[in-house]
């Protein structure tokens, strides 16, 4: 299981959007390898993640989740793989079979891994990957001194 610690950032009832903790991209050279270089001229927006929990939660907790990574790997292997097994029988097909040039075996090589991308965007529409909620933490209360103590 791949787990997350996300942190609620809104509710709406029992749905709650969920933003992930930040991770430098290397913990251990202090951004004197190349990981973080690049990760700080590629940093995106971070994308909220909307999760339907059986409880109500607030704002500011933390939450752990947990991903199958079964699925994570046949997802994978069917975004990557189908693409490019339909480009290679095209355009072995346009070659061998129907013994087209070369200019045509690479455009049926594209239309095939096109048609791949599809079939494989198609099909995941349909999947639903098992979220496990693993812990929930409680908010945390503030610590204020009282005089006399």
């Amino acid at each position: 299981m791949i787990e997350e610690t996300l942190t609620v950032k809104a509710t709406n009832g029992l749905v709650a959007f969920l933003l992930p903790e930040e991770k430098k991209a290397c913990e251990g050279c202090n951004g004197k390898c190349g990981s973080q270089v690049f990760a700080k001229l590629f940093d995106t927006k971070k994308a909220d993640f909307e999760y339907k929990f059986d409880v109500p939660l607030s704002v500011g907790q933390k939450v752990v989740l947990a991903l199958d990574e079964r699925h994570l790997v046949k997802t994978s292997l069917m975004i990557y793989l189908l693409p490019l097994l339909f480009a290679i029988s095209s355009a072995i097909f346009a070659a061998e079979v129907m013994q087209w040039v070369e200019f045509y075996q690479i455009l049926l090589a594209a239309l095939g891994g096109f048609v791949g991308y599809l079939i494989a965007k198609s099909h995941l529409r349909s999947v639903k990957h098992h979220i496990e909620v693993v812990k929930i933490y409680p908010n945390s209360l503030p610590v204020t001194q009282i005089d006399g103590d």
